[in-house]
């Protein structure tokens, strides 16, 4: 539906992102926040001085709103008319991710190659050669001294 279709009534009742939604849906262009909340507010019949007030929490709700996107230039525009930029930053972050995980994989096998083992060390007993056993009775007659 386009703004026309709709009552006065109905466009005050609607959200900011909204109204911001389908306004820069049918300007087809990106805007600046001011003249996108400016725009709201004159369909909203908002006052200048509230439209100063509320023009940080505009901004909040835009930056919380998956449907739009915050440009280079600082202008606002939908999030779907730049979809194809969107995927190439997808395509390089599992390009990056994937080269990470290729990397841990790398340091974990040359970790493993780096512990010694003493596969030749079937010398059991001499191990034990040195070990001592001391019984229940040894022990306690050793704590009452």
């Amino acid at each position: 539906m386009k703004l026309k279709d709709y009552s006065k009534e109905e466009l005050e009742n609607m959200s900011y992102d909204d109204l911001a939604y389908i306004i820069l849906t049918e300007k087809k262009k990106k805007m600046k926040i001011i003249d996108l909340f400016s725009e709201i507010g004159k369909l909203v019949s908002l006052p200048e001085s509230a439209i100063e007030e509320k023009i940080g929490d505009f901004f909040e709700m835009l930056t919380l709103d998956k449907r739009f996107i915050m440009l280079d230039d600082g202008t606002w525009d939908l999030k779907e008319r730049h979809a194809q930029n969107n995927m190439i930053l997808d395509d390089e972050e599992e390009d990056i991710s994937d080269e990470v995980e290729e990397d841990i994989e790398e340091d974990n096998e040359e970790e493993e190659d780096e512990i010694f083992y003493d596969e030749d060390d079937d010398d059991s007993e001499d191990d034990l050669k040195d070990l001592v056993v001391i019984s229940d009775e040894e022990e306690s007659d050793d704590s009452m001294l």
